[in-house]
């Protein structure tokens, strides 16, 4: 194999054009056997397989993750999925880069083994052990080394995960809750959320104990007091036990100060990743049907509409969708409808949204519009008297040919339902008022729209 280096720094200023070129590239042969048969490159963490062939870890570990059983140079059925490091091999490889590194080889360092489900279960018995003592300074100790775990690779995070620790450390969490409030005493209980950012969905003992309100009550006073991190943290845990079952939901939003915790993430953002933990959990306190009556006019009188309209006019696509998810959301209610039509921006913003992002935000826009202009009547009382209203504002920023063209472009059957009711009362505006030739627009639509 060839592997081609510059070493512009050889060249010298009396060389000629042509000799400077020449010497400039150099090639270096890399020995065949220091290189994995999958990426094709130098490895760095050799391991050999039960058939006696080595490959990198971490290319061999993609390998087995996307299902395959076998050997990919013998092609054997793997008899076990044992990966045992070649020590020798990686010496040689390390010795090799650090005689080449004036041709610009990094030195690769020796990489940290695996962490073992065997070794996992070891610490999980000994945080509960501790726990059950109440010694607060041993379960942080522990807790950190299963932090460091999750920081050296993916592969040790699935290891601690499947194994039972955020089953341990949801119960070590409710146990220091209440003295971490009272304590003011965040050390403990905050490096446990730093780890239960990524433990999910935890197992149902977990859940439990994590949707207790002792616990949810530590949660929301991470999202109320809380340094960046912790409040991060606590933003991605809430939302993340949130999704996962509809009672998390009710009790969370029985918790005092949790609906001003999460607007304030988003009316003072610390990171695009808080505000996005608290856009979801907001979505999914608002989805219920028989929480809709009290969140939402909460939400919608602590400010949310219209920072909402902020987050749409420069946010990225996925806080966007989450934005506009949320959004749908308050329009299924009057007092948030009411709002909408109070803003003077939102249609437009609406509009603009609609096939320029994503297939969700289309859909989410339409399914926006199609619930404000469906009620548009309950605000004047005489839809046909509604001149400055939310429908003429959709017809002057071009509402219908954007509709069109996502109708062109194609949605789901749903979406494509709503789309015609619109452009139907979108059409029957515009002929009413006499401000545009219809026929234009609409030549291509079958009768009666």
């Amino acid at each position: 194999m060839i592997v081609s280096w510059r070493l512009g720094r050889k060249s010298k200023k009396n060389k000629k054009p042509s000799q400077e070129i020449n010497s400039d590239m150099e090639m270096i042969m890399i020995p065949r056997h220091f290189c994995c048969p999958i990426s094709l490159d130098l490895m760095k963490d050799p391991v050999t397989l039960s058939t006696g062939i080595t490959y990198d870890r971490e290319s061999i570990d993609k390998w087995i993750e996307d299902g395959n059983l076998t050997c990919p140079v013998t092609n054997q059925v793997l008899a076990s999925f044992d990966q045992i490091p070649n020590h020798s091999l990686r010496k040689m490889i390390q010795d090799w880069g650090f005689e080449n590194r004036s041709y610009g080889f990094e030195r690769i360092p020796t990489p940290r083994v695996p962490v073992t489900p065997y070794e996992v279960s070891e610490i999980c018995k000994r945080v509960k052990a501790a726990t059950q003592r109440g010694e607060k300074k041993k379960c942080q100790e522990l807790v950190r080394k299963i932090k460091n775990w999750g920081k050296e690779s993916e592969r040790n995070k699935r290891c601690v995960e499947e194994n039972g620790a955020g089953c341990v450390l949801s119960a070590c969490f409710e146990s220091f809750a209440s003295a971490a409030m009272e304590k003011d005493d965040q050390d403990l209980t905050g490096e446990i959320l730093s780890v239960l950012v990524w433990m999910f969905p935890l197992g149902e003992e977990g859940q439990t104990r994590l949707g207790s309100i002792k616990s949810l009550n530590c949660l929301v006073w991470f999202l109320k007091s809380g340094d960046l991190s912790a409040r991060q943290n606590a933003a991605l845990v809430l939302k993340n036990l949130l999704a996962l079952d509809q009672r998390h939901v009710n009790a969370s939003v029985e918790i005092e100060g949790v609906v001003e915790s999460l607007v304030k993430l988003i009316k003072e953002p610390i990171c695009p990743t808080a505000t996005k933990a608290s856009l979801m959990a907001i979505f999914y306190m608002t989805s219920s049907s028989s929480l809709n009556e009290k969140m939402i006019p909460t939400f919608v009188e602590m400010g949310l509409v219209s920072l909402i309209i902020e987050i749409l006019v420069d946010g990225d696509k996925s806080i966007c969708e989450k934005a506009l998810g949320v959004l749908s959301h308050i329009c299924d209610c009057k007092e948030g409808r009411e709002k909408v039509y109070e803003n003077a921006l939102i249609i437009t913003v609406l509009i603009t949204k609609i096939v320029s992002v994503s297939n969700l935000a289309s859909e989410l826009s339409v399914s926006i519009l199609w619930k404000v202009f469906k009620n548009h009547k309950e605000r004047s009382g005489d839809g046909d008297n509604d001149a400055g209203g939310v429908v003429v504002e959709a017809l002057q920023v071009g509402a219908i040919q954007k509709l069109l063209v996502l109708l062109q472009v194609g949605c789901g059957h749903s979406t494509k339902e709503k789309l015609k009711e619109l452009l139907k009362l979108l059409n029957q505006f515009r002929v009413k008022l006499g401000c545009f030739d219809s026929s234009e627009d609409l030549k291509y639509l079958k009768k009666p729209y």
